[in-house]
């Protein structure tokens, strides 16, 4: 489990947290657990996703367990810096749906002294790096990776295994889109597909 450096109310150093794994491997939970604490701590939070993501929740940040946290639906990364404000502690949920300023703007509140937290998938679809998230995993300064579990061979999960034929990058869905699978079982089910 991750134990949060500093959680005081009066640290003026700045770092970026990024939680990153497959679909169903707990990362928005992960996510809300640390902005929990954070508000427990009594810091200043704000909260903010992708407008695309609307499965759940136009607003909230919701989990696959349906535990939610408010937050602020923004089209671009950049719309983040407008609306941090004051804030010491910044969480940024499905990262990978955002574009590449997206890096830039976690350094920048980070070098502001704001604590960023960012959750997202790290592969799409096809097993590749997904989006802005492999920069934010070479400029963070804690990487946590979470595992689901594969649903056909009950091994660790760190692949999102697209059910339907769709291609394109983003397909918002769930489990009647994409299973969490282990590598084995992703590669043979890609093979299967061709």
């Amino acid at each position: 489990m991750f134990v949060e450096p500093h959680l005081g109310k009066s640290n003026k150093s700045g770092w970026i947290e990024v939680v990153c794994g497959c679909m169903f491997s707990g990362k928005t939970e992960e996510l809300i657990r640390r902005l929990n604490r954070a508000l427990i701590a009594k810091q200043k939070v704000e909260i903010f996703k992708p407008k695309i993501d609307t499965r759940y929740d136009k607003e909230n940040v919701v989990s696959h367990n349906e535990t939610a946290i408010r937050s602020t639906p923004v089209n671009f990364a950049s719309d983040i810096l407008l609306l941090a404000g004051d804030c010491q502690v910044v969480g940024i949920d499905e990262a990978q749906f955002f574009d590449e300023a997206l890096v830039d703007v976690c350094n920048q509140l980070a070098n502001n002294g704001k604590r960023v937290i960012v959750a997202g998938l790290d592969m799409d679809y096809e097993g590749k790096p997904f989006g802005p998230m492999p920069n934010l995993l070479a400029v963070a300064e804690f990487v946590t990776k979470v595992h689901a579990i594969c649903t056909d061979t009950g091994e660790l999960a760190s692949f999102s295994y697209r059910l339907s034929d769709e291609e394109g990058k983003v397909l918002l869905g769930e489990q009647e889109q994409y299973e969490a699978r282990s590598r084995k079982s992703f590669v043979e089910g890609m093979k299967n597909k061709k």
